[in-house]
């Protein structure tokens, strides 16, 4: 998508988007409130964010297997780490966001659909010791490097399947009794998004919550956010412009909202 085509979308966003006092469901107001807009600091952000200055310094040169939409910044099939690190991390607001929504929901079973050089999983394993954290990647030797990162924090929760998505998912809901947090990030096309997303509903629950990543990236992700808005069996979603998120709660009425982040 252009540059223009973006900008327009963030425009037409900012216009929609309203802060708390325009939220009338106390559920999101509390959301918006104690999560969204907190801003205290938590230790697991120095380590999070010290770990991704390793990486962004790191000059290493990888063979890569790229299984999803790609990077629009990086064509090539050897990357440097550190360019990986720049073009593919989510930045340290929308990393520690996750931290935050996991530390306030408190997920049993979490799903990070797009691993990566780990540094958005390692948030999400800082924010909850006690959860069982899967994380998919498709690509063996950028695997290699974030399993060293989870290693390095103490993230022994955190177990990486490799191969591709489409293939591995399946396979672990299948060992799983629910999903109860997801962050899809793992392919920016409208096909892989929605078989990714309806096969996770297999295992939603009543309060899981489903992340979207960069749900304005192209045409076809904004068709992919405007569908699972729609879904039958999703209650209330919250556009943050950058990611989405999905919660299920029937016991709410059916809202959208668009908040400013």
């Amino acid at each position: 998508m252009s540059s223009l085509q973006l900008a327009a979308d963030y425009l037409l966003y900012r216009k929609r988007a309203f802060n708390l006092h325009g939220v009338h469901s106390p559920f999101i107001f509390d959301l918006y409130h104690n999560v969204l807009m907190h801003d205290g600091h938590f230790l697991a952000y120095d380590r999070v964010e010290t770990l991704r200055e390793t990486m962004l310094q790191d000059n290493r040169l990888l063979q890569v297997t790229d299984l999803g939409a790609g990077s629009k910044m990086l064509k090539q099939q050897q990357r440097k780490v550190k360019a990986i690190a720049r073009s593919s991390a989510k930045t340290a607001k929308y990393g520690q966001l996750l931290f935050r929504l996991v530390n306030y929901l408190q997920p049993q079973t979490i799903f990070d659909l797009g691993t990566s050089l780990g540094i958005t999983t390692s948030y999400l394993g800082e924010a909850r010791k006690e959860a069982a954290i899967y994380t998919f990647e498709g690509c063996p030797n950028i695997a290699k490097v974030a399993c060293e990162n989870f290693s390095q924090l103490g993230l022994k929760q955190v177990q990486l399947i490799m191969g591709n998505l489409s293939d591995t998912l399946e396979e672990q809901l299948q060992q799983i009794p629910q999903l109860d947090f997801a962050f899809f990030d793992g392919n920016h096309r409208y096909t892989p998004t929605m078989q990714y997303f309806n096969t996770c509903l297999k295992k939603k629950q009543e309060y899981s919550l489903f992340v979207i990543d960069d749900i304005y990236w192209s045409g076809e992700m904004k068709r992919a956010w405007q569908e699972i808005k729609q879904h039958p069996q999703v209650m209330q979603t919250v556009d943050l412009y950058h990611i989405g998120l999905v919660f299920f709660r029937t016991t709410q009425p059916k809202e959208h909202f668009t908040l400013n982040f």
